[in-house]
């Protein structure tokens, strides 16, 4: 069976905590987009784990996790992650493979990213990390795939400090590289977690181009990036948080005004830990867009949404959610492709009741305050999606489950 996770909004959804809890279940993770910008942090027995690179059920003992072909690999940043994993307990070895069409990001292209960024009128919000750099050099057929580092023939127009590079790396790079299609079709019984990086809003088809990353962080990328045709995908998951967050630039049509929602901007960000795990920075944070969500879903045929950070709310008397924009007097209840319209773009908002208790008291759907279960239920009719998970918390027994996924 195969499983795909996707963000459904701009990123920072929660989807690390989810993808380690149905890891559980899982044999074979495969994380299919994105380089070190992307962050997942989860929690386990109080200990805090921020992952870049490697896919979230590495956790685990007995899972295998692969880097799959849309990925662009740091070798840098990789060493970097798997030796703090084995620092702290985590025993890797032999557990983690590399797709060997995946890209590698080589350290020039970092200085190119962060050059480019400086250029711009109106600067993206980049990481700097040379991911967009590698995927355009993989667009114009310049780049470099794990598979190349062997064949000498494959590097002989790179510049002598790119050579360098890959020759300080390649040996202790050859433990990972596996032909992922072949391996997923041996595997085909196997129960399958395909893991996606930022969020559906970023996609750079589907998202606020050119405010977006530079992979597929739709779910349609499970099957062009993770070694698996569409036809074999089973189910799709979109994650999505209780309010909406943003990180860098581009619009964000329900971001609280800091002037007349400055405290319920800060207490979301600091209740919600709303701090970007791979940079540091503050997230933008906002109302929960339903537009948005529900254009998410349409666009990757979400079969079942899944709610995090539904606590956050958990001391508020009240919050507003946004189900339309207003934009030159018009009322519209659809995603623009427009920039321009975006950010001209009012939130309608709606008013929701506050539950005043803490929901990690709850075990099950049915154990929920009744306003939750309001909520819950206005956002399933809105979008036409079932919400199946909850996360009411961030621990791994802190998720209500009211439809297992792996169920067929």
């Amino acid at each position: 069976m195969n499983i795909v996770v996707v963000g459904a909004q701009w990123g920072d959804e929660g989807k690390g905590k989810i993808v380690d809890y149905l890891a559980g279940d899982a044999q074979i993770i495969v994380r299919f987009s994105g380089g070190a910008n992307a962050g997942h942090t989860i929690v386990l027995k109080d200990e805090q784990f921020a992952l870049h690179l490697v896919p979230s059920g590495v956790l685990y003992p007995d899972k295998i996790v692969v880097l799959g072909t849309g990925m662009v690999i740091d070798p840098e940043a990789l060493h970097a992650e798997l030796s703090m994993l084995e620092s702290r307990g985590i025993n890797w070895k032999g557990r983690v493979f590399i797709s060997d069409r995946a890209h590698i990001v080589l350290p020039r292209y970092r200085a190119i990213d962060k050059s480019m960024e400086e250029k711009r009128n109106k600067p993206i919000g980049t990481t700097g990390r040379g991911i967009g750099v590698a995927y355009g050099m993989k667009a114009s057929r310049d780049g470099v795939r794990l598979a190349d580092l062997f064949e000498a023939e494959r590097l002989v127009n790179l510049e002598a400090e790119d050579r360098a590079f890959i020759e300080k790396w390649k040996d202790w790079l050859s433990q990972f590289p596996i032909n992922l299609v072949d391996y997923l079709d041996k595997h085909r019984h196997a129960y399958v977690l395909f893991e996606g990086a930022q969020g559906a809003l970023l996609d750079i088809d589907t998202g606020t181009y050119p405010f977006v990353s530079s992979g597929m962080s739709c779910a349609s990328g499970a099957s062009a990036q993770g070694g698996i045709g569409p036809r074999a995908l089973d189910k799709i998951l979109g994650v999505f948080k209780a309010y909406t967050t943003r990180v860098g630039n581009g619009p964000f049509p329900t971001e609280f005004d800091p002037s007349a929602q400055g405290e319920l901007e800060n207490f979301i960000r600091n209740t919600g830990r709303e701090y970007g795990v791979t940079t540091g920075r503050p997230r933008r944070c906002g109302y929960l867009d339903l537009v948005a969500l529900r254009y998410a879903c349409r666009a990757n045929s979400i079969d079942t949404l899944v709610l995090t950070h539904l606590d956050v709310y958990d001391t508020l008397e009240s919050f507003e959610a946004c189900t339309a924009y207003k934009v030159d007097g018009k009322i519209i209840e659809y995603f623009p492709s427009s920039i321009a319209e975006l950010e001209r773009a009012e939130p309608v908002l709606r008013k929701f009741k506050g539950w005043e208790r803490s929901l990690k008291e709850a075990s099950s759907y049915e154990e929920l305050p009744i306003e939750a279960k309001d909520y819950i239920s206005f956002i399933e009719e809105y979008t036409e999606t079932s919400i199946d998970m909850i996360s009411v918390g961030y621990e791994r027994n802190e998720t209500i489950v009211r439809n297992s996924p792996w169920i067929r």
